[in-house]
């Protein structure tokens, strides 16, 4: 008989003692490592503020930066270890998601949209240097807030972190190393370490399975990714110079005119819809379907949305973004009901005594020496330093239109407690609701200082940025846990990812600004509207017309609909994927079809393939591929805005003259 925590906590040591000096002395923390994370995060970047812009969607693509990381890994002698991929792979992350985290896509627009009649102000667009004094104002509480929050749901409580635990996965299987404890493929290829017996090292055959996929990845992964991602590019420069292209009136040219019914065939989107998932995909589309095909018709008609069917103010779809909104918060609040009665349970109504002795046991459970940690005097330090100078920033940026410097504190602490139940919801269900937290702030904000929409609209940012940063943070540091890679070495590689990012959106998004009209037709930013939306509710407490009861009837069907979904995800029930997602559906509604459709081919692709291939076998090969058609699309946006810049525009207009093709001047 074996204790078995004392062979975990043996091999945990000697994988640490080992840490830094695997693969011939590399260190975790390399130049190697920094350099392509901080490249491919770049790619990222520019591909999440693309598409953010376009739908309101980005990813953090941590799959995918560890998939790239290892191939490039070898083309080195020395090809890196499996922590110095979790340390690409956070750096990459940081970096890549800094377009959402600093409000580029929904924040900053909606500044751009305000109304100096409606509004009492004009709107507010920054300059590169604002942009670029804003981002930090945001950019740095999150990471800095990252290491507690890490020591109570990774080491104390241990949550699932779907996503950081999937990643952790297939960095095991490309390096060949022991898989992480608890993920699938422990399961099934390796002995179990919670039974009582321990009856020996991994079997051969899990050795053989494990070389050949990673064997497979090496040899087939830059073709399948390099075909992929030049297919994805030479569609996207066709859009380009081809505009029907990604406007196909595929139902004809009255729907799509009147009622924005085209079909965008974009390798992009189709790969997003691989990587979100054929459920997921599925809940958009029937969101879509009820949006687009019933609502929009319906309030068109009843006259409740005179105005043209886009437009976003006095039409259908900015009719329909009010529905969208109510069932956004109702399916993020509900979900967060679990999270906040077990914190209660757990905090406050067990017991002082029982909950004082975890203090020990997460001293316990931490398998990792102070010196791999990050000290506490470099959060205490770290949080306060962002807070105060991130309060000056803001006030510098703004100046006496925006947020007063006491409220801007107020919004920070609003970020520390949202984030923490935003990274616990992630942590059990891999979704961070920062919609609806950001919705709570502004609520709260409306209240606070009432009447003032530029702090509401500021003060919402300040809080979704820590909580959408600590959240992405904290599946990253979830992979180190499981691969035993540094805390510290990522600590300082979620900074140097920040500060690159920093400056690569800001210059991206102010060019965007030059070459293209934001919110516009090739970039409608759709959350900007969400934004500025509900601030001017919270401020006037007008709708339009008959738009609240259908708030009302929707918030409360899709509330039932996350609690069951809640309730039997909680019990294992294998169908509770297939239970509509809330905020899947209400992305059907904000976003026209051509959004949901191409992404429904991708979810129908991955289901049909996995199906038929299985998971094991060949689930590496597709997210290669759903990858490459990301990647192409995202880092040849570049390549067309440098043609916008220089006025070099469209070869033809061929096709258009249903009047959706965003480059014709038609």
């Amino acid at each position: 008989m074996v204790d078995v925590g004392n062979y975990l906590r043996c091999f945990r040591r000697r994988v640490r003692n080992g840490a830094d000096k695997l693969d011939g002395g590399q260190l975790e923390f390399t130049l190697r490592a920094v350099f392509f994370g901080l490249l491919i995060g770049c790619l990222l970047c520019f591909t999440n503020l693309y598409f953010g812009l376009q739908t309101g969607w980005i990813s953090m693509m941590s799959l995918q930066s560890a998939l790239i990381g290892f191939l490039v890994s070898r083309f080195f002698s020395k090809p890196m270890s499996a922590q110095e991929n979790v340390v690409l792979q956070t750096i990459a992350v940081a970096t890549g998601t800094m377009p959402l985290a600093a409000g580029f896509v929904g924040i900053l627009p909606a500044l751009g949209l305000l109304d100096e009649e409606r509004d009492g102000v004009p709107p507010l667009r920054l300059s590169w240097i604002g942009t670029v004094g804003w981002s930090c104002a945001v950019a740095f509480f999150g990471v800095f807030l990252s290491p507690p929050i890490r020591k109570q749901v990774i080491i104390e409580e241990q949550l699932a972190f779907p996503s950081g635990t999937a990643t952790a996965q297939l960095i095991s299987v490309l390096h060949q190393i022991p898989p992480p404890e608890g993920t699938i493929r422990q399961r099934r290829g390796y002995q179990e370490l919670d039974t009582d017996d321990i009856e020996g090292p991994p079997s051969p055959e899990s050795d053989v399975t494990e070389s050949f996929e990673s064997e497979a990845v090496e040899q087939e992964g830059w073709g399948a990714l390099l075909w992929s991602f030049v297919a994805s590019g030479v569609m996207t420069l066709t859009a380009y110079f081809f505009p029907v292209v990604f406007a196909i009136p595929l139902f004809g040219n009255h729907l799509a005119n009147e009622w924005l019914w085209t079909f965008t065939p974009s390798l992009s989107y189709i790969g997003q819809g691989i990587i979100m998932g054929f459920p997921t995909t599925l809940s958009m589309n029937l969101g879509m379907l009820v949006g687009w095909g019933i609502l929009s018709p319906l309030a068109k008609h009843a006259g409740w949305a005179p105005g043209p069917v886009g437009d976003m103010t006095i039409g259908a779809r900015g009719w329909i973004l009010w529905v969208s909104l109510a069932i956004m918060c109702a399916d993020s609040l509900v979900s967060l009901m679990p999270v906040i009665g077990e914190i209660f349970y757990t905090k406050v109504w067990l017991p002082k005594t029982k909950s004082g002795s975890s203090v020990s046991a997460v001293d316990d459970k931490e398998a990792e020496p102070p010196e791999r940690l990050v000290p506490t005097s470099w959060v205490l330090w770290g949080l306060s330093g962002s807070v105060v100078f991130g309060t000056g920033l803001v006030w510098l940026v703004f100046g006496h239109e925006g947020i007063k410097p006491w409220a801007t504190v107020v919004g920070y602490l609003m970020g520390a407690l949202l984030s923490v139940l935003g990274v616990r919801a992630l942590g059990e269900t891999d979704l961070n609701p920062v919609s609806g937290l950001g919705k709570i702030s502004q609520l709260f904000f409306a209240w606070i200082q009432p009447g003032n929409i530029v702090a509401n609209i500021i003060a919402g940012g300040v809080a979704e940025a820590g909580a959408q940063q600590a959240g992405d943070l904290m599946q990253d540091l979830k992979t180190g846990h499981l691969i035993h890679a540094s805390p510290r070495a990522q600590f300082f590689g979620q900074l140097i990812g920040s500060c690159l990012s920093i400056i690569v959106t800001a210059t991206a998004y102010t060019l965007y600004n030059r070459a293209y009209q934001i919110p516009g037709p090739s970039f409608p930013a759709p959350t900007a509207y969400v934004w500025l939306g509900l601030a001017r509710l919270l401020r006037d407490g007008q709708l339009p017309e008959k738009s609240s009861d259908f708030m009302v009837a929707f918030a409360i069907f899709f509330a039932l609909v996350s609690a069951a979904k809640a309730y039997v995800g909680r019990r294992g029930a294998w169908y509770t994927k297939w239970i509509p997602s809330g905020v899947a559906f209400a992305i059907g509604f904000l976003n026209t079809p051509a959004f949901s459709l191409a992404r429904l081919i991708g979810g129908i692709i991955e289901h049909v393939y996995y199906t038929r291939v299985g998971r094991d076998t060949g689930g590496i090969r597709l997210i290669i591929i759903a990858s490459g058609f990301v990647l192409g699309e995202g880092v040849v946006s570049v390549v067309s805005l440098i043609l916008r810049t220089w006025g070099i525009g469209v070869a033809g207009c061929w096709g258009c003259g249903h009047g959706m093709c965003g480059g014709c001047p038609a």
